[in-house]
């Protein structure tokens, strides 16, 4: 496994954020993502019969709601261990003017991968 940087204080946040908030309510993945204000955003998958998002399309869903203009970092935690295509586009269409840092990991808040993107 690659060495990965050590994470900032303001990207650890973003981690018990999306563990909080997947453990909270026992969903697949849990998100946590923080805009160019600054601003921090957590969010859960969601899985409804009419409605289904991943956790990391709801706060980009959450941060466009509020006003956001782009997002600088996120953090997704999940059994997947890896970042979709479908958040991959969606991280893509909203990032921040100098792109995006994603950190994946698992449940536990391990960080296993980071992209830039």
């Amino acid at each position: 496994m690659p060495e990965l940087p050590d994470l900032t204080a303001e990207d650890k946040k973003l981690v018990t954020l999306a563990r909080a908030t997947r453990a909270r309510i026992g969903a697949a993945e849990g998100a946590a993502a923080r805009d160019t204000d600054g601003r921090t955003y957590a969010a859960a998958t969601v899985a409804l019969p009419s409605l289904q998002l991943s956790a990391v399309a709801a706060c980009v869903a959450m941060a466009v709601a509020s006003g956001s203009t782009g997002v600088d970092a996120v953090v997704v935690l999940g059994e997947s261990g890896g970042l979709g295509d479908s958040d991959r586009a969606v991280l893509g269409d909203f990032a921040g003017a100098s792109g995006v840092l994603v950190h994946v990991g698992d449940p536990r808040g391990t960080i296993a991968d980071t992209l830039a993107l």
